[in-house]
Order: structure tokens, then C-alpha cells, then sequence
């Protein structure tokens, strides 16, 4: 996972209430395959740590915020801490233990 750009996403903009602690914020795509594994370990993930909270954007749905924050492929993950702020951003399904690692960083 790579450093965040500072981009603030409040939960008005995603459309959802943003987590008490973090917000971990899956862009994805209907016929996205790794997508799917993504979603489960996000929800494990924001289930095992108090105050995270998980959504997931369909990426055709929202390109303005594609665009915006120049997400090229799916799935992508941004953490974002308790004010909405991008902290880490990662392409590509994600390991268990980056996710909690990265998390570190948010709360």
C-alpha cells in the first residue's frame, strides 16, 4: 500500500457515514473477480477492528470520484481516517495483514 494523497472524502461525498476510528473504501467493478475476495477481507478486517467502518463504490457509478482520484483499475483500496482523510491507497487485492498494517496508520 502507498501513501495517501491527503484527499479528504467525507462520508457526504461517498454517500455513507464515514467509521468512528477509519473507513476503509473499496472501488470496484461488477465484473471485477478479485473484487469479490477484496470485499470479504475488508469486511473481516473492519469486523476485527473496533471503529472501522467498510464501503465499497462501484466504480461506474461514481466517476467523478474516479476520475478525481485517478483510480485505473479495480479493485482499489484507500484508508481513510476518522476525518476522511486518504492515508494509504492500494491497487489489486489486498492481503489480510497489509490491510491491518495500513490501518495502522489511520486510527
Amino acid at each position: 500500500m502507498e501513501d495517501g494523497s491527503g484527499v479528504i472524502l467525507g462520508g457526504d461525498r461517498l454517500g455513507v457515514e464515514l467509521g468512528e476510528r477509519a473507513t476503509l473504501v473499496q472501488f470496484s467493478t461488477a465484473f471485477c473477480q478479485p473484487c469479490r475476495a477484496t470485499r470479504r477481507t475488508l469486511a473481516e478486517v473492519a469486523a476485527m477492528v473496533e471503529g472501522v467502518g467498510h464501503v465499497e463504490i462501484d466504480a461506474e457509478e461514481r466517476l467523478d470520484l474516479v476520475r478525481e482520484l485517478g483510480i485505473e483499475r479495480t479493485p482499489t483500496v484507500l484508508v481513510l481516517d476518522r476525518a476522511g482523510r486518504i492515508v494509504r491507497r492500494a491497487s489489486g487485492q489486498p492481503r489480510k495483514a497489509d490491510v491491518i498494517a495500513a490501518l495502522g496508520r489511520a486510527v
